[in-house]
């Protein structure tokens, strides 16, 4: 484990506010998480002020090697023995539902940036958290049905086998078919597999003229390079990248992804407010921002300033101020903290160019259109949360 704090963990809890930002540091979604993620948190707090209602606010951070268990373990000590007031980030989705878990006994805050599973504001909703930044609903909905409508009418999938590519195969399966498409077989590969080349033998065989990758990070990366390596795009096959994190496109290149349509909730050149958060974030790390990584400076900042409004710690006062308050920043216009936890805000359908219309490193997506959040997201009362009445 990982665990840096700004000061000693020994200081009252009364005299200070904590937040614990838990992520993958050393694993597939570091790149685009991770340290980044704890450097998002720090600009939130450069934003807002070094003290809320008079306590200090310090950031600590751990490394959740992407096991359940090691989180859950982690964040119980962090809220019982530590003073954390609020969880922020929680990457891979099997941890993050450990996480919420966890903090839905303890009655505290859990804002979720990098966990897309579409069941943390569904079945496993939690009254004290909050899915910040996308979900594999939205992330597969709009997707799905440009797709469709493109031509693109039969699927493959190749899925991660986890939570998190479960919930995203579930979830653009349904829009697949609410478009009029049909999925004509998918499999499952195990998380951080290095070779799919008999995954993607099964794709080949398959009478599908798009194949839709429901993984994420390495998965994604390694799945997509050797897909092409097979020749899939290059037989007319579409491929969809159903979740694709900024760090990873860069890394492997428009010559593999160019055409390749995909959703996304933010992108750092999209107007002037995400470019000047962009510069303040490559100035700390030398690579622009990836959408999890804008979510939490977004998440926290709209957290402190409901902290600050309510007059208190207390979750359920700062969670109703966060319901009450509008989501308005370089992140979301007009975003808002639905009751089962979801925030609502525009998505928007990208392609990835092609390289000669890129103009750098960063310079990797062209927007289609954007996705208003109530058409993005799962309808409030489709989604089967618990504390949720209609």
């Amino acid at each position: 484990m990982v665990l840096a704090a700004s000061a000693a963990g020994a200081r009252a809890a009364g005299d200070t506010l904590r937040i614990g930002v838990i992520t993958d540091m050393s694993g597939q979604y570091s790149e685009g998480n991770g340290e980044g993620s704890v450097a998002a948190a720090r600009i939130a707090l450069e934003d807002f002020g070094p003290t809320v209602l008079g306590r200090r606010i310090e950031i600590v951070s751990a490394d959740h090697q992407n096991k359940p268990d090691v989180a859950a373990a982690i964040v119980r000590e962090w809220l019982d023995q530590k003073g954390v007031d609020v969880i922020a980030e929680g990457v891979n989705s099997a941890v993050a539902l450990a996480i919420q878990s966890v903090t839905r006994d303890r009655r505290k805050i859990f804002l979720i940036s990098g966990a897309g599973s579409s069941d943390l504001t569904g079945k496993a909703c939690s009254p004290t958290s909050v899915q910040w930044t996308y979900d594999t609903y939205a992330s597969s909905n709009s997707t799905a049905r440009a797709v469709v409508a493109r031509g693109g009418a039969t699927w493959f999938f190749l899925t991660a086998d986890y939570a998190f590519g479960h919930a995203l195969e579930r979830d653009a399966a349904r829009a697949v078919a609410a478009a009029g498409g049909r999925v004509a077989g998918q499999v499952r590969h195990p998380f951080g597999t290095p070779d799919f080349s008999s995954f993607l033998l099964q794709a080949e065989g398959s009478p599908a003229n798009v194949v839709a990758f429901a993984n994420a990070g390495s998965d994604f990366a390694n799945a997509v390079k050797q897909a092409h390596e097979f020749g899939l795009p290059q037989s007319g096959r579409t491929m969809v990248a159903l979740q694709v994190t900024l760090t990873d496109a860069a890394a492997l290149g428009l010559d593999v992804l160019q055409g390749a349509l995909f959703t996304d909730s933010f992108y750092w050149d999209n107007d002037e407010g995400t470019r000047a958060y962009a510069r303040r974030f490559f100035a700390r790390r030398g690579a622009m921002p990836t959408a999890y990584q804008a979510g939490v400076t977004s998440a926290l900042t709209h957290y402190l300033r409901a902290v600050r409004s309510a007059g208190t710690t207390d979750s359920a006062a700062v969670m109703a101020a966060m319901r009450e308050a509008p989501v308005e920043d370089f992140f979301a216009h007009g975003g808002r903290v639905r009751a089962d936890g979801r925030m609502v805000h525009d998505m928007y359908l990208m392609r990835f160019k092609a390289p000669a219309r890129s103009s750098g490193r960063w310079d990797l997506y062209e927007r289609l259109a954007t996705v208003p959040g109530e058409e993005a997201f799962r309808p409030l009362g489709e989604g089967g949360c618990p504390h949720v009445r209609d």
